[in-house]
């Protein structure tokens, strides 16, 4: 059995969860349960990320402590794992008291290694993104990302962090794993700009100005700057400093974040781990944003979408399907009502819903109910699996799906060919072929395990199988329904919208 450690980056407790958190911790649990399914065990991370400016003034506008403001947000970010049937192992709070010595530790550590030091500091910061700007990365004046926000500028003392002696030594790690960052255009984009050179960055704030924060070991006049505490967590979570046993058995791990969190992610975090002389990450992938019918999603347009009412209107597994197989893994995405209602008709119900249902029907019509004898596969399964698990390995949620998709398709066609219906009237027997479509069923009902696992569930369930005791790749070689195993017909997988 391997280790296999997964996290997301942690949204900020300033705002509801959206539709673009929801793509990412699906994203991530869609490989947690994968690599479970492949033996491995899994620690799978989120949380919640909890101070910083951005969160304190939010406060100060409720009237509300900081902490108790974060309480309130952090129990809405726990509730996806419910609402979207996560299986994350940890959820973890930049505010916990073990983060919290543990983002000390860790600043002590670069400390020692000479990386950080106390300067005078003037420059361009965005509270949205909690970073400092330079004028290319502005826009009219103005961050990309936070438009509506005004730039500020910061004239005072505080701590940074080295990073420019750290180029050299990223650079050579792009060089020797160019899949480090995926997909290869933000490999690109990330080893462009650091090849570009690289600035000491900010990592403290002065507790007068802003208190909310973690303090910084032997100065009660500074707290950490929020991106340096928050990054930590990755390694906290798994219980470092303390249990060494569990960070090394998991650590290096897998970050999957969105592509405002490039630098951070792959430049940042890798440098801070050299510093404090721990192994860099396994692999980071970057996901693009969600526009909402061409545009960008923000509170004054009204458009933002969240995943509880959509799980609402249509389901959980609708919502994973949507976010894995009707969006580019690798590019920005578009949502509409329409074309998710479209995916979920013409996909789900037409599809995979309307497979299993005809396949137990005809099962019970000229078997009794039960899997005949065993045939030889007609679909081309192990090249099924063979694209299936390459998508999966590269991050291409969407060509997974398209992998099913098509395999689906390939069994509903061969089911119209075939004509059962019509061959048993005639009187031969239809039997071989009803064992193929029932095996077929099996082989798309474990390659939906991962991704809208309630649905596969259920579909596994039709042909009497314990989904706790399912692995791959073993359980997914042709011939695993075994002659005389029940076959029963469920419920209807994905009821047709309301006009």
């Amino acid at each position: 059995m391997g280790k296999y450690y997964i996290t997301t980056t942690l949204p900020y407790v300033n705002a509801e969860p959206h539709i673009g958190f929801a793509l990412e911790i699906i994203q991530a649990d869609t490989l947690a349960r994968w690599r479970r399914l492949l033996g491995d065990e899994v620690i799978f991370n989120t949380g919640t990320d909890e101070h910083g400016q951005k969160i304190y003034l939010k406060a100060q506008e409720a009237e509300l402590d900081p902490k108790e403001y974060c309480d309130g947000f952090a129990v809405r970010f726990d509730g996806l794992k419910e609402s979207l049937n996560l299986t994350y192992t940890n959820f973890i709070r930049t505010t916990d008291e073990h983060h919290i010595t543990a983002a000390q530790e860790f600043w002590r550590r670069c400390t020692a290694s000479g990386d950080i030091y106390k300067a005078h500091y003037q420059n361009k910061y965005c509270v949205g993104c909690e970073l400092e700007k330079t004028d290319s990365e502005l826009e009219d004046g103005h961050c990309p990302v936070h438009p509506n926000l005004e730039i500020e500028l910061r004239d005072e003392e505080n701590y940074f962090f080295r990073w420019s002696n750290y180029a050299d030594r990223l650079l050579k790690h792009y060089a020797a794993q160019p899949d480090f960052v995926i997909p290869t255009s933000r490999f690109n984009e990330i080893t462009s700009f650091v090849r570009g050179g690289l600035q000491d960055f900010s990592i403290s704030r002065l507790k007068a100005k802003m208190p909310w924060g973690i303090a910084v070991p032997d100065d009660n006049e500074h707290v950490m700057y929020v991106w340096f505490d928050a990054l930590v967590n990755y390694i906290s979570t798994l219980g470092w400093p303390d249990d060494q046993t569990n960070f090394e058995a998991f650590w290096p791990g897998v970050q999957v974040a969105g592509k405002d969190n490039l630098r951070q992610q792959s430049a940042m975090w890798q440098a801070m781990l050299l510093s404090a002389g721990l192994p860099i990450s396994r692999q980071v992938f970057i996901h693009g944003f969600i526009t909402a019918d061409g545009q960008k999603m923000s509170k004054s347009l009204g458009n933002v979408v969240n995943p509880y009412d959509l799980v609402e209107k249509y389901g959980t597994d609708a919502v994973r399907y949507f976010l894995l197989g009707g969006l580019p893994s690798y590019e920005d995405g578009d949502f509409s009502a329409r074309t998710f209602e479209e995916i979920y008709t013409s996909k789900l119900v037409n599809g995979i819903g309307n497979l299993a249902a005809r396949t137990a029907t005809m099962v019970e019509k000229y078997c009794d109910g039960q899997v005949p004898v065993k045939q030889p596969d007609r679909f081309e399964t192990p090249a099924f699996w063979s694209a299936y698990e390459s998508a999966l390995s590269t991050f291409r949620f969407d060509e997974a799906v398209r992998t099913i998709e098509r395999y689906v398709t390939s069994v509903n066609q061969a089911i119209d060919t075939e004509a059962p219906f019509k061959k048993a009237k005639e009187g031969i027997d239809v039997s071989p072929f009803m064992y193929q479509i029932a095996e077929a069923l099996r082989q798309i009902g474990l390659a939906l395990l991962p991704i809208v696992p309630n649905t596969a569930e259920k579909t596994l369930a039709q042909l009497s199988i314990d989904v706790v005791a399912a692995r791959l790749p073993e359980g997914s070689k042709w011939g695993g329904l075994e002659p005389g195993t029940k076959v029963s017909k469920n419920e209807i997988l994905f009821p047709r919208l309301s006009v």
